[in-house]
């Protein structure tokens, strides 16, 4: 499936998620100051899903008619983009840096471009080949010596529960780029609705019933259901919709770079050499892989 030229409202929606995401990490880890990894996921899911669900309603968008391949598409894309990845990155986050985890969604498009060539026409040429490999070596650069010893410490599995968020936005990237047709709007809604239902009672069971927390902690985690997933989510459906799963990773060129801004800024966060080192091998290989895509940017 090709997917049209993109619009100037497509790159539009590139910046702004670019800011959003760059921001989240930031967001998560102030909800971290008062709150468990599930009860943030599970949160900011839920309160995504309502926003959506009564946007919805306001706009009277009637929901589809749930074929058993939708359904099946709505299912697993629902798991793979908000309750894995959000679970993932709030658990990794309490043992990483916010930067880190910004950094390690530059790694995505060097796992969507294999998945585009094998389920989609966009095909791995020599020059692609090229930007993943040299993606690849950046994200060992990124996790460093630390992933060798996961016996001493948290902070390994922390590295590699956010590479892990990576690689399951990608495929569900894919996946909604392929899912039968849908309004975007009904889409995102249902998508975090899906994400929703294993995360709640899975934060009852092991976290219990959220405690009002501190001020700072409980804005943040607000912040995140109605902004980064709510809004995130409508816009970066449309946009996989409209333009396609490869053009939608040029927002990864953004994120790392806003979230070791806030990291820094905001969090006081000392970030390693490693990861100046890392974000730019990733963005070299960014570049390499999608060059083409660069230079209608830049010649518009």
């Amino acid at each position: 499936m090709s997917a049209p030229a993109p619009t100037i409202w497509n790159w539009l929606s590139i910046a702004a998620l670019g800011l959003i995401w760059g921001a989240t990490f930031m967001v998560v880890a102030i909800a971290l100051e008062d709150y468990g990894p599930l009860t943030v996921a599970s949160a900011r899911t839920t309160l995504g899903a309502v926003a959506l669900l009564a946007l919805m309603g306001v706009l009277r968008r009637p929901l589809p008619v749930f074929t058993p391949r939708l359904s099946k598409y709505l299912v697993v894309i629902g798991l793979l983009n908000t309750a894995l990845p959000f679970t993932l990155l709030s658990w990794g986050q309490q043992y990483v840096p916010s930067a880190f985890a910004g950094i390690s969604m530059a790694v995505l498009p060097l796992f969507v471009l294999p998945l585009a060539h094998f389920f989609t026409d966009e095909k791995l040429v020599l020059r692609k080949t090229l930007g993943v490999t040299l993606g690849f070596f950046g994200a060992v650069v990124l996790v460093g010596p630390g992933v060798l010893r996961i016996g001493t410490g948290w902070e390994p599995l922390g590295q590699l529960a956010c590479i892990a968020a990576s690689i399951s936005y990608a495929v569900s990237s894919i996946m909604t780029r392929r899912c039968p047709p849908i309004d975007p709007l009904v889409m995102a809604a249902l998508l975090l609705t899906v994400g929703a239902i294993p995360l709640i009672p899975a934060m009852l069971l092991i976290e219990g019933v959220p405690v009002m927390g501190e001020l700072r902690p409980t804005i943040a985690i607000i912040v995140l259901g109605f902004i980064p997933t709510a809004l995130a989510a409508l816009i970066r459906v449309a946009t996989i919709r409209s333009a396609g799963a490869v053009f939608m990773t040029l927002v990864n060129y953004q994120v790392p770079l806003w979230s070791m801004v806030f990291g820094v800024i905001v969090l006081g966060e000392v970030l390693p050499l490693r990861f100046f080192a890392a974000l730019a091998i990733i963005m070299v290989g960014l570049v390499v892989s999608q060059w083409f895509s660069l230079k209608r940017l830049f010649w518009r």
